[in-house]
């Protein structure tokens, strides 16, 4: 018993003893199919079916909408300039460098503050009074704008202009506040309804 395994391996394939009994091939494979399990029917020809289909309809509804001319994308304009109507004069900015920092810093803080603003049906009153100061302020800083067309660059215009642009960023920060304030004082109403 002591064997090499690999020794009587090798002397059995000389000797050829590797003989098979007639059936033995059929009667293995007959018994490795029963105790397999049956193949299932695949449930991916279902989903193959249904991602066709689906692109498809998609296919269908983009070509629709091109070959239509249905636009998904509605455009708004707010604001249409047309050059040939502005007033060429000098403004705020084009005096120097500097000035023209200035004018950018506050007009861009102030168009992010508008964008920020989230106006609802409780705080429309309230958005809508700041608007008007905040048009009654434009309207001043164009008056200005254009006083300093007529007259010249002087320090009383220009630190108007600056204080102008101040204010209604100040306006803008002081109703951003208000909003914070109505919010905070009606989720503190609804944590006391709730409770």
């Amino acid at each position: 018993m002591g064997q090499d395994l690999r020794e009587m391996f090798k002397r059995e394939n000389k000797a050829g003893k590797f003989q098979m009994s007639e059936g033995h091939e059929n009667r293995f494979l007959e018994r490795l199919e029963a105790e397999l399990p049956k193949r299932k029917k695949s449930s991916f020809y279902i989903l193959k079916i249904a991602a066709s289909i689906l692109v498809l309809l998609s296919i269908g509804i983009v070509s629709y909408k091109v070959l239509t001319g249905e636009d998904t994308i509605k455009t708004t304009v707010v604001e249409k300039n047309d050059p040939s109507k502005e007033k060429k004069g000098i403004s705020f900015g084009d005096l120097s460098p500097n000035l023209k920092k200035v004018e950018d810093y506050y007009v861009t803080n102030i168009n992010l503050e508008l964008s920020r603003l989230q106006v609802s049906e409780e705080n429309k009153i309230l958005v809508d009074s700041f608007m008007d100061r905040l048009a009654d302020l434009n309207t001043e800083y164009e008056r200005l704008n254009m006083e300093l067309n007529d007259i010249g660059p002087n320090d009383q215009t220009i630190t108007a202009l600056i204080k102008n642009l101040q204010l209604r960023l100040q306006l803008l920060q002081k109703l951003k506040g208000k909003l914070s304030e109505l919010k905070s004082s009606k989720n503190e109403q609804v944590k006391k309804n709730t409770i």
